[in-house]
């Protein structure tokens, strides 16, 4: 495993699908996925990715988010892109700049809670389930409006954008159909006055489609650190 030369890689990928889009790489936010890297380990690249120009990084799991942290220096921006259950907010919120996976009222109201205890503004993306499978978290794209409405009306809380995991597939260009119906969601809710900063979409199979359909966030972990279990 050389991740200097996987994130040489990587960068170039990023700056030529940007420029398909008739973007700058520096458009594009590459998060660095740590889930299941031992924390000795990314204790260890740390300067490594550092070098490369990472210094988003982004836990799936509140434990091992609350176990990094403090090993990986001040110097990082952490962001929260997994599911997030109510009883562990108090963990995230004031310890992450972007929440990735809002997927209800009540989690939102759970973060605007503890956000207005900590005296501090949770940043949140609305998470899709953007081809509407069982197995993952995230509302309809139907409903994601109706929620940004909601949000809104809550102290403390600010809606930056959407996120959305695409299905795992043997080829990412299928799923430009998903990326492309995100991208149209993404517009249509700005339009209406959202904040809409962040787009996070795209990962390890899939980043480069998924600039290409409007990503400003991707989210990559095996294409960096390897396969782990």
């Amino acid at each position: 495993m050389n991740i200097a030369e996987n994130l040489k890689t990587i960068n170039e990928n990023i700056a030529r699908a940007a420029q398909k889009s008739g973007r700058r790489a520096e458009d594009i936010t590459l998060i660095a996925v740590t889930k299941s890297v031992e924390p000795t380990v990314l204790q260890n690249e740390i300067n490594t990715l550092l070098a490369a120009g990472v210094r988003n990084f982004g836990e799936n799991r509140v434990q091992e988010l609350s176990a990094k942290q403090p090993l990986c220096g001040d110097g990082i921006i952490w962001h929260m892109i997994g599911n997030l259950q109510r009883n562990k907010v108090r963990n995230v919120v004031g310890h992450v700049a972007l929440i990735h996976s809002l997927d209800s009222l009540r989690l939102a109201e759970e973060i605007s809670r503890i956000a207005v205890r900590e005296d501090v503004v949770a940043d949140v993306l609305i998470e899709i389930n953007i081809a509407g499978e069982d197995t993952k978290h995230g509302i309809t794209s139907e409903t994601a409006a109706q929620l940004a409405e909601q949000v809104a009306k809550l102290p403390n809380i600010a809606i930056k954008g959407l996120m959305t995991i695409a299905p795992f597939v043997d080829d990412g260009e299928e799923n430009r159909p998903h990326f492309s119906k995100m991208a149209h969601l993404f517009s249509d809710l700005k339009a209406d006055g959202h904040d809409m900063q962040h787009l996070s979409m795209g990962m390890t199979i899939d980043y480069e489609v998924a600039i290409e359909e409007g990503a400003t966030m991707v989210r990559i972990g095996t294409a960096i650190f390897g396969e782990r279990s």
